[in-house]
């Protein structure tokens, strides 16, 4: 499984995305040939309690489209499709004069005691991290992040999904700044107090104890808390 993130920020912190244009972006992404799934993410309208605040609030706006496969996602990542017009702000004020970057990652997902989420699913709680990076050795990363660190996080209170996003090569003609970030990863939650409650438990304790043990890299991490909205893709002939 392929993902492709775009980030949406203002350097002044003072943007926000309006319902109505998170619909219209919803309408948007959900006719993408070939996407299986997105998701949006916009910042907790009320901070909550985790380890990282100092972090900040994160992006105005962020989104993860989920393809099958590199060439379905390159292909919508085409100079006049939909992903472009996002990238500028077209039609959406909301989104006009922000700063834009993208970057595609092979998504590892990793296996959660409760995957189900409840029939009302507009609370849900994502916490993204990324590493930029560079580490010293990118494959020692890996394999200690990937070996160690998902086990840990499956012992979350109540945590819903665990993904982890590694970097792949590819091509695109979009008009936002791409990253190479070395890594993304994100857990979810039913919701913001879900999150609190898992990141306020002794496994913070663990992860940090891990997170000692890293390969060498350089770059620091973020950590950020969004609310989710899911989108399904339209039935497409």
């Amino acid at each position: 499984m392929i993902s492709l993130f775009m980030t949406f920020s203002d350097s002044a912190g003072e943007r926000r995305v309006r319902p109505a244009e998170l619909d219209a972006v919803a309408e948007l992404v959900g006719s993408i040939p070939d996407m299986t799934e997105a998701m949006l993410f916009t910042p907790l309208e009320q901070s909550v309690d985790h380890p990282y605040k100092a972090d900040g609030s994160g992006p105005v706006f962020a989104l993860q489209l989920r393809f099958p496969d590199l060439f379905a996602c390159e292909a919508a990542m085409d100079r006049g499709g939909i992903l472009a017009s996002l990238a500028t702000g077209a039609g959406l004020p909301g989104l006009t004069g922000l700063d834009v970057t993208h970057q595609v990652m092979l998504t590892r997902a990793f296996p959660v005691d409760v995957a189900e989420h409840p029939a009302a699913t507009m609370d849900i709680c994502s916490y993204l991290v990324h590493y930029p990076g560079p580490a010293e050795d990118m494959n020692a990363w890996n394999l200690h992040y990937l070996e160690h660190h998902p086990s840990i996080m499956r012992t979350f209170p109540h945590v819903r999904q665990i993904e982890i996003y590694t970097r792949i090569d590819w091509v695109d003609r979009l008009p936002s700044q791409r990253v190479e970030h070395m890594q993304r990863n994100k857990l979810v939650f039913d919701s913001p107090a879900a999150l609190a409650h898992a990141l306020g438990s002794d496994v913070i304790k663990h992860m940090r104890a891990d997170f000692v043990k890293f390969p060498p890299f350089a770059g620091g991490n973020k950590h950020f808390p969004m609310l989710t909205r899911v989108v399904r893709p339209k039935r497409q002939s």
